[in-house]
């Protein structure tokens, strides 16, 4: 295993996986604090929401070319750090603590894992690279980000010689409207369910491709439509071939699950720090409510989760690692489907639980603008169904350990 994890992986049928950070996993937890912390305060958020693609472009230039954050998975062979999914994990807990508008996990979750895992080492060459020098947003389009069904990719990729046309539309991408490369899944045609299907890879402002923002109720996070129109594609833009295309989509798809969770305990953490902070000053009764043994209660309820979703979190960004590892241990990869399905939904609930608790423990000012509960009660509510909802994992893990899947 990598030494990196500081993890004893024994795969044994009932032993577990045991994880604790390292001095450089702690370095990387406390720099990203203390950026974030001033880079994306409140007043900073509340600015990048204004803005058409809700991020800074100067704290996103600061991420990408000082702080290196899009280059830590990267490769060293193509200009990155190296470094594994923990890591990357780390950064994105601190991001969602802090609501982050950046096109950070759309690039670094989305685009990324799927280059690694693609067949065309010239793609990977020259677009990870780019991606490593801090200056390339990209993302990933497949059909909705709501879904994880491979019957949802409905581009169809017509060959022609020398290349192919690619036809078809793509409801809810990350960061679409604004991504500089955007890979995106069609199928051959006639084509049905997980055969047929390769991925392309190509600049935002190709010929044929139409972008049209959505609103949305997170507005620290923007989605658009993304429509191709006879988009002409080469032979060398086809990232991977449907022999391997359901197979890199799954996983590249099941990888940002895992990076969303992380993202969204980080959110659930914040949402409680907020409540202590309040209940510890709000008094009553001429004492404050944070000595109520009712609001004790229900605070105590907000850590165990907490908790439980970073454990979820951790746990399935090791799987990622060793996923994305050539020389990983193999046992530890194929728990990716059920490490992602645990980690989505721990996470996702805590971080609404914890952000729906904080405005009712916040009182009547809880839902007021000026207070920042409502920011991440709008995060949580968009983001619980990113990438599949409780509900659709809950179905996935049962159907995998029932055996009616494979």
């Amino acid at each position: 295993s990598n030494p990196r994890l500081c993890a004893s992986i024994r795969f044994a049928e009932t032993a577990p996986m045991e994880f604790a950070f390292t001095e450089e996993h702690l370095m990387i937890r406390d720099s990203a604090e203390r950026f974030l912390a001033q880079a994306s305060d409140s007043h900073a958020v509340r600015a990048a929401m204004n803005r058409p693609d809700a991020h800074d472009p100067e704290v996103w230039q600061r991420i990408g070319q000082e702080l290196y954050w899009p280059a830590l998975m990267v490769p060293e062979r193509f200009g990155g750090m190296g470094l594994g999914f923990v890591e990357l994990a780390v950064l994105l807990e601190q991001s969602g603590r802090y609501l982050l508008g950046s096109p950070l996990f759309a690039t670094a979750c989305l685009a990324t894992p799927a280059l690694l895992l693609g067949h065309n080492e010239a793609l990977q060459e020259h677009w990870l690279g780019a991606i490593a020098a801090g200056g390339t947003r990209a993302t990933l389009a497949f059909a909705s980000v709501t879904g994880l069904e491979a019957c949802s990719v409905q581009t169809v990729a017509e060959p022609r010689p020398g290349g192919w046309t690619l036809d078809g539309e793509y409801a809810q991408v990350i960061d679409g409207a604004s991504a500089d490369l955007l890979i995106v899944a069609a199928r051959a045609p006639g084509s049905q369910g997980e055969q047929g299907i390769s991925l392309f890879v190509l600049p935002g402002d190709t010929p044929g491709v139409m972008r049209n923002p959505l609103a949305t109720l997170d507005q620290t996070r923007r989605l658009a439509r993304i429509e191709l129109r006879q988009v002409q594609l080469s032979d060398a833009q086809r990232l991977c071939g449907p022999e391997h295309g359901w197979a890199v989509l799954r996983d590249t798809l099941l990888i940002a699950a895992i990076g969303l969770a992380a993202e969204q305990t980080g959110g659930a953490q914040q949402a409680l720090d907020l409540t202590l902070a309040y209940i510890a000053e709000r008094r009553q009764f001429k004492r404050t409510i944070a000595s109520f043994q009712a609001i004790k209660h229900r605070c105590a309820d907000m850590m165990l989760q907490v908790e439980c979703a970073r454990s979820a979190a951790y746990y399935a960004a090791c799987v990622v690692q060793e996923r994305l590892d050539p020389n990983g241990d193999a046992a530890v990869a194929q728990e990716l489907e059920l490490a992602a399905a645990t980690a989505k939904i721990h996470a996702s609930e805590a971080f609404f639980h914890c952000a729906a608790e904080s405005i009712q423990l916040h009182g009547g000012v809880g839902f007021t603008w000026e207070y920042d509960p409502h920011l991440y009660f709008k995060r949580a509510r968009a983001g619980e169904h990113l990438l599949g909802s409780p509900a659709l994992h809950r179905e996935r893990l049962a159907a995998h350990l029932l055996g009616e899947q494979s």
